[in-house]
């Protein structure tokens, strides 16, 4: 068995599970896979989070981590606020702005694996880049 996040084309998020990754295509493929808040049957794999809290003592590299980890959250702030958040219509809009149908900007969103192939096929440059969160203040004591 085998959880995935996912994401209608409106933007809702929620869970499913499946046997198989080839059992969420099929059921993809066949529309079987819902929205629970409006029904919408494009269903969209999105990125996971996940966080694992485990007690490591202090020495240089966890203050290494420390660093990356704040640069991550100051980057995933910086996309939040400054990309317009486009959803499952990542690759859709992403082709328009490619081929000058629509003015080019910043966007975020989601995409199916078959999607980002399209979008390189295409030549179109993107980057995954997976968003963290706001979280507690960091603390500089060396516990």
């Amino acid at each position: 068995m085998i959880t995935f996040d996912l994401t209608c084309a409106n933007g809702h998020t929620f869970e499913g599970w499946f046997d198989s990754h080839n059992d969420f295509e099929a059921q993809c493929e066949k529309a079987l896979i819902a929205c629970p808040q409006c029904g919408d049957t494009y269903i969209a794999r999105t990125l996971s989070t996940f966080a694992v809290k485990t007690p490591v003592p202090s020495s240089t590299s966890d203050r290494k981590q420390k660093v990356m980890v704040k640069a991550m959250r100051e980057m995933s702030q910086i996309i939040e606020s400054k990309f317009d958040d486009v959803g499952a219509e990542f690759a859709k809009e992403a082709l328009k702005m490619h081929y000058g149908v629509t003015e080019a900007r910043n966007i975020r969103g989601s995409s199916s694996p078959e999607e980002e192939k399209t979008l390189k096929e295409e030549g179109v440059d993107f980057f995954k880049f997976p968003l963290l969160q706001p979280s507690e203040p960091e603390t500089d004591d060396n516990t």
